[in-house]
C-alpha cells in the first residue's frame, strides 16, 4: 500500500502514514488524523476522548482535503461549534487519511502536556 505524508502546522512536523499499519491506537477511527498525530507525539487536545461529540480536536485542513474521508453530518454539526471554524475545518478524529494531506491545529487545541498519558 502507499505511505501517505501528514503535515501539522504551525509545527511542520512531517510524518509517514501507512495505511497496512492503521489504527495507530485507540483515539479517533482507524487512520484519524488524532490517532496518526497521537502516534507520533503530536498532541491534539481530544476531550470526548476521540469519539467525535466535542469539537476539541478540530484542526484546519490546508491542502489534501480531497485526500481525507467525507464528512457526516454529526461531523459537520460538531465543526459548526468549534471557535474558528472555516469550510475547510475537519475533527482530527474523524477525519481518515488517504493521501498526502496538510493541517493546522489551532493554537487551542495543541496541548502542550498531555492529559491523555
Amino acid at each position: 500500500m502507499p505511505e501517505y505524508k501528514v503535515t501539522f502546522k504551525p509545527l511542520d512536523k512531517t510524518v509517514i502514514a501507512n495505511p497496512d499499519d492503521y489504527p495507530y491506537g485507540t483515539h479517533g477511527r482507524p487512520g484519524s488524523l488524532l490517532g496518526i498525530a497521537l502516534a507520533n507525539d503530536i498532541q491534539i487536545d481530544y476531550a470526548c476522548g476521540g469519539v467525535g461529540v466535542c469539537c476539541t480536536c478540530h484542526v484546519i485542513v490546508e491542502e489534501g482535503m480531497d485526500n481525507l474521508s467525507e464528512a457526516d453530518d454529526e461531523e459537520y454539526d460538531s465543526v459548526d461549534q468549534a471557535p474558528g471554524n472555516t469550510l475547510n475545518s475537519r475533527l482530527a478524529c474523524r477525519a481518515i487519511v488517504q493521501g498526502d494531506v496538510t493541517v493546522s491545529i489551532p493554537h487551542w487545541n495543541r496541548n502542550a502536556v498531555s492529559e491523555h498519558g
